[in-house]
């Protein structure tokens, strides 16, 4: 892939730094339901060219939050900020960044804990499973950033490891 290629069908870039292994790419949404299992894809892929280019150690588990959080962000601005949305990720093959920008102007908030409350977890999801999250108000709309480790924890025994 040359440096700067523009994929058909999704206006996307791929920017790779050599000397670093890091990448970076973007996508642009509309944000129909459908746009939430390409959002999806898309960090898939991402992950996997890492894996493919610059040898990135990247564990299912890893792969698999990265979709959940990429997913439930996509979620949220379909529910409450219908529009334009768009997908940054980056990565150095350690942690992953993920950030997402919509037009909406309220900002997500957790609900606090209730077992009866069926839906509206996604937050606490995201929470949960990301090694850092940032949620920025912008000019137009906010800016959510979320970052996710690539390996699974070495401190975790691994049987542990295995059954996730």
């Amino acid at each position: 892939m040359s440096l700067g290629q523009t994929y058909a069908g999704a206006d996307r870039k791929w920017l790779d730094e050599v000397t670093t292994a890091t990448m970076r790419s973007s996508a642009a949404y509309e944000m129909s339901s459908g746009d939430i299992g390409r959002t999806r894809s898309f960090v898939r892929e991402f992950l996997s060219t890492g894996q493919s280019m610059h040898a990135w150690t990247v564990s299912g588990r890893a792969t698999d939050i990265a979709q959940l959080v990429v997913s439930e962000l996509a979620t949220n601005v379909c529910k409450y900020a219908p529009g334009p949305c768009l997908l940054d990720v980056e990565s150095d093959g350690t942690m992953l960044s993920i950030t997402m920008w919509d037009s909406g102007a309220v900002l997500p908030s957790s609900s606090p804990a209730d077992p009866t409350r069926v839906g509206q977890h996604g937050l606490e999801l995201v929470l949960a499973v990301c090694q850092s999250f940032e949620l920025r108000r912008e000019a137009v709309g906010k800016r959510v950033s979320v970052q996710i480790a690539l390996q699974d924890s070495i401190e975790r025994p691994p049987s542990e490891q295995a059954a996730r």
